[in-house]
């Protein structure tokens, strides 16, 4: 998307849409494991994943903020055409009050959890890299697809396989 010419205000919403539908299903993901494991797996389950969804939170903030720096970048090598420093760019790129019942399975869910770590941070920065030059649809699809198959496996590790919170975290993970 060229945003260095012709009428900004639609250019600007066809990139802010997607973009903020990204952020909001990137935030929903532990509300989907939240809402399966309470359903199914039980209350100290559900406190468990629960306890950890202001770090989680806190975490995927972080790398998008720190993916924003390579977004300037990018952005700026990409305007410019500049494909040699663009390419260098892509290139850089106690638990909090939980109740004693639950600690056991907020470190499990946490453990496993942060396993994918590095996936969303890679996604993050993906994201950055494409939205740097004007696709905000891709990381929309992506993260929309990751969502389906989140919770589709969810619901599957969860009855079926009977995991409870490692379930949601694996299913996360993957």
């Amino acid at each position: 998307m060229d945003m260095c010419s012709g009428s900004i205000f639609k250019k600007m919403l066809m990139f802010a849409l997607p973009l903020m539908c990204s952020s909001i299903l990137q935030l929903l993901f532990n509300a989907a494991d939240i809402v399966v494991v309470g359903r199914f797996a039980g209350d100290n389950a559900l406190a468990a994943v629960g306890s950890n969804t202001a770090l989680i939170n806190l975490l995927t903030n972080l790398f998008v903020g720190l993916s924003i720096g390579s977004n300037v970048l990018t952005a700026r090598y990409y305007g410019a055409k500049q494909e040699k420093d663009l390419k260098e760019t892509v290139q850089i790129l106690t638990w909090m009050q939980a109740p004693e019942e639950v600690i056991g399975l907020a470190e499990l869910y946490l453990r496993i959890y942060f396993v994918g770590m590095t996936a969303t941070m890679i996604y993050n920065f993906g994201s950055a890299i494409l939205r740097a030059i004007g696709d905000t649809k891709r990381p929309l699809y992506y993260l929309l697809a990751a969502g389906v198959v989140n919770v589709v496996l969810n619901l599957f590790f969860v009855i079926v396989c009977r995991l409870g919170v490692a379930g949601v975290a694996i299913a996360t993970v993957i």
